[in-house]
């Protein structure tokens, strides 16, 4: 039986390399070699946090490789425009896919037994099927949010959202009966948009990738059927094989590989020292900085003073020249916590100081709060975040959400009353405990989760 090469592709951004960099080191783990694709800016990110190509070696014999490919932009360009991102991924990377393809196949004399591609970046599978390579797609969010995006011809159809990306009808839906209830404002693509034009842009090119789904063998999802049994037996093609988490067991990966910045290691022994059940930890992942302006980053600091209780906070470094620098204000005093730049934030959430979590709500993060436990304190800003809040809030019911005053800030005094009530509720400490035990057997062997993985693995294998 030969060893089959994959080639992974993901999305560029932390939270779409995160699960698939975990899919990756799992595909290594069964006997796979991998050839991970990021964008050159994202590569050197990436690069710069470890040892090189050097570290990877160390730690998986050589199967797992990481290359690159531009993404169409200029260094100095904002990747956080989606709009321009998309437009110019679409116009460079597929034929910069194919060249690497030809190289790869030339120079290493390797074969591609199949391409694993983001959905958002499913036009890869497009590029695959010029040299015979199979395809599979996978989603990195909530399999709700798949269903989406799977039926937008649907969405367009009802009105839900009009052939733009624009909602046609400002009202909740469901895309059957067996679905949850949604919200316009739980569409994937809205929000992530400044403007009705480059909101068409970027529903158009997720519209593009989406078409790809025929040309996959495999759906595959970073969920699990005990947390979404109402979408995924609507979507019965996609698989579950979450949560997709890092594998600490080992040893000689010393970072965690596919993070964009370096993990401030400090705040662990720091969390040592705190009591069990007796730390808020505050992190809103990636696109964080999109999130506050300085009246909101200032309510948000002291509010964490306000509540009187040790805190974990991460505050990522931002670019000294940028107009959106946040200065912390001079009342806030700060001695009950730890700010950090970056953090392993799997290990925090897993340690047993941890009493809450103030999140965005991203799917991993969601997943990584879930599997440990660890109620949420729901702050969410764009894209599927709203949808995820109303999951955790309504459906889990293991989390609460803040509320705005009139010029939609969250004041310092409700942060206080929302982890104040958070902490004196022991159901949803209890209802959490709950949710991981169910969500961590999928790891397990005879998991469900498991066994599709393993399904996969064996069909690449063949």
């Amino acid at each position: 039986m030969s060893i089959p090469t994959v080639l992974v592709l993901p999305f560029p951004a932390q939270g779409h390399v995160n699960p698939l960099m975990n899919l990756s080191k799992k595909l290594v783990k069964n006997g796979c070699k991998v050839i991970f694709v990021n964008t050159d800016f994202n590569h050197k990110l990436l690069m710069s946090t470890m040892k090189k190509q050097q570290q990877l070696d160390d730690s998986f014999n050589g199967a797992l490789k990481l290359v690159s490919v531009p993404d169409g932009l200029s260094h100095e360009e904002d990747r956080t425009d989606f709009a321009k991102l998309c437009e110019a991924m679409l116009n460079t990377m597929p034929n910069m896919l194919e060249n690497l393809i030809k190289d790869i196949c030339l120079n290493d004399d390797c074969r591609i037994s199949c391409i694993v591609a983001d959905v958002n970046m499913g036009w890869g599978l497009n590029v695959g099927s010029k040299f015979g390579i199979n395809g599979a797609l996978f989603w990195s969010s909530a399999a709700a949010m798949f269903a989406l995006v799977y039926n937008i011809p649907k969405l367009i159809e009802d009105a839900i959202t009009d052939s733009n990306g624009l909602s046609a009808t400002k009202k909740v839906f469901q895309l059957s009966p067996n679905m949850p209830m949604m919200d316009t404002e739980a569409l994937v693509w809205s929000n992530v948009a400044a403007d009705s034009i480059s909101l068409k842009k970027v529903f158009n090119y997720i519209k593009h990738c989406s078409h790809t789904t025929s040309l996959s063998n495999w759906w595959l999802c970073n969920t699990t059927y005990e947390l979404e049994p109402r979408p995924l037996s609507f979507l019965p093609k996609l698989l579950p094989i979450g949560p997709l988490l890092n594998n600490y067991e080992n040893k000689s990966e010393k970072e965690s590989i596919g993070q964009f910045w370096e993990e401030d290691l400090s705040c662990m022994s720091w969390l040592d020292q705190q009591e069990i059940n007796s730390v808020v930890y505050v992190a809103f992942g990636s696109f964080s900085f999109t999130l506050f302006d300085k009246n909101q980053f200032k309510e948000l600091a002291l509010g964490l003073d306000l509540t009187n209780r040790h805190f974990l906070w991460v505050v990522r470094d931002q670019d000294q020249d940028s107009n959106k620098m946040m200065k912390f204000p001079s009342e806030f005093k700060g001695y009950k916590g730890k700010i950090v730049k970056w953090a392993p934030q799997q290990k925090v959430l897993s340690h047993p100081s941890i009493a809450c979590f103030i999140s965005h709500c991203g799917w991993n993060s969601t997943l990584e709060g879930l599997s440990n436990g660890v109620p949420f304190l729901c702050w969410p800003y764009f894209s599927d975040q709203f949808y995820d809040k109303t999951y955790i809030c309504e459906e889990l019911k293991v989390g609460l959400g803040f509320e705005k005053d009139e010029n939609g800030l969250v004041l310092s005094e409700e942060i206080k009353k929302k982890v104040d009530q958070m902490l004196g509720d022991e159901n949803i400490r209890l209802r959490s405990m709950e949710i991981k035990k169910k969500v961590m057997r999928n790891l397990a062997q005879g998991g469900g989760s498991s066994e599709n993985f393993n399904r996969f693995v064996e069909w690449l294998k063949e």
